[in-house]
């Protein structure tokens, strides 16, 4: 049944319905840190099981964004997210029920894989071909600000859900919060009828994929996104067990993943309207240095209830306010007909960063009984990952340029 709808609404319905499959997936992927010293006491291992898991679980995630990206573009962003979503609510239900090992590795790699259809990739080329240039970035700041308020509101959620009726349980529940996306992945299908994602329709899709390749600009990009993955997903699993590693109450840790998520509605939002006005090269540079230096004061001050919540809301600024600045860089160059898959190969680079943050985590912790290299490793990539900034070019292909002159 085909739906008519007033060309001014359809930006309206592809934010909301993108912020609403954000706030809840985000919530869902953001609050398995929560889960590693439950499950990992329940099958009697090391913490390495669990953050191998998890780190193939963000690697799907990866390795699905391309793909998902592809069938975004191709058959809307709707149906891509409806396929998502249901893998996403199987994952859940099989992760209530482990039996060992194979189990953990199998349900996460799947959550993963289903994270990649309902997640930034498609949500994020939807919203990019909804909307005007002008708007474009502060938009994508106002979908990502609304996946961070969703870490907010259901990482405290869970953890009681957790506390309450036990892990097993706590993950039934979550089926039945997952199933609420499937309502909001419709209004992603009005996308495609926006007037903005019509330039560059005559390239193919594998004449997309060489054209990013060869762009030096898009390779640095992907990867400083590379460095912004292994941080945020060393944090989000590691943190709630470095947390109790030193003697904290085990509220501090879901707390502190949850300030993460309020502040980062701040950051994303923020750096999303500066990234319409400023260079999004230079903030992204700025991003990382601040990141780094923030672990680095980290790593000596005394590790206390306020001096955790205070680090947690500080980071939260910095978290994913690379997302906006990193897709918008991305529609600027190439335009935003195939944003959704090149966006997605740039976060497939983004979540490679983010398995070995995930794995390393567990890896050191289990060789050396603490994460103080990690920390470390994570100040330098930091710093790396603002000088490669510098040689972008922030200016569109000339295939878009060759377009504009002729319309």
């Amino acid at each position: 049944m085909n739906v008519t709808v007033n060309n001014k609404l359809i930006p309206i319905l592809v934010i909301i319905g993108g912020s609403a499959l954000l706030l809840i997936s985000f919530g869902l992927r953001h609050s398995f840190g929560l889960y590693l010293i439950p499950i990992t006491d329940y099958l009697s291992t090391g913490r390495e099981l669990f953050a191998f898991a998890s780190a193939l679980n963000v690697l799907m995630i990866g390795i699905g964004s391309p793909l998902f990206g592809a069938l975004s573009d191709k058959y809307g962003s709707g149906k891509a997210s409806l396929l998502g979503i249901g893998l996403v609510i199987l994952s859940l239900f099989w992760m209530s029920n482990l039996q060992g090992a194979f189990s953990i590795i199998g349900s996460q790699t799947l959550f993963g894989l289903g994270s990649a259809g309902c997640g930034t990739a498609v949500v994020l080329g939807a919203v990019g071909r909804s909307v005007k240039v002008e708007n474009r970035t502060l938009s994508l700041g106002v979908v990502m600000a609304a996946g961070s308020f969703g870490q907010f509101i259901m990482v405290p959620i869970i953890s009681y859900l957790i506390v309450t009726f036990g892990w097993s349980q706590s993950l039934l529940f979550l089926t039945l919060i997952a199933s609420i996306m499937i309502f909001f992945s419709f209004a992603l299908n009005f996308s495609g009828k926006s007037e903005s994602s019509k330039v560059g329709t005559t390239q193919t899709i594998k004449e997309a994929i060489i054209e990013a390749f060869q762009s030096k600009s898009f390779n640095l990009l992907s990867l400083g996104f590379f460095v912004c993955g292994f941080h945020v997903t060393f944090v989000a699993v590691h943190l709630p067990a470095f947390v109790k590693d030193a003697n904290l109450p085990f509220w501090v840790g879901g707390w502190a993943l949850a300030l993460i998520g309020i502040f980062n509605v701040i950051g994303t939002i923020y750096f999303g309207y500066l990234g319409d006005r400023l260079s999004k090269k230079n903030l992204l540079a700025l991003l990382y240095s601040l990141r780094s230096l923030l672990f680095l004061v980290f790593i000596f001050l005394p590790k206390t209830e306020f001096t955790v919540l205070i680090f947690a809301s500080i980071l939260g600024i910095l978290w994913l306010s690379t997302v906006p600045l990193t897709s918008g860089i991305i529609t600027v160059v190439f335009g935003p007909y195939y944003m959704s898959m090149l966006y997605g190969w740039a976060f497939f680079v983004h979540q490679i960063g983010s398995f070995l943050g995930s794995w390393m985590g567990g890896r050191l912790f289990d060789s050396y009984g603490s994460y103080e290299l990690m920390w470390w490793i994570c100040v330098a990539l930091g710093f790396i990952a603002a000088l490669i900034h510098a040689p972008i070019k922030e200016l569109p292909v000339n295939r878009l340029l060759k377009s504009e002159i002729k319309t």
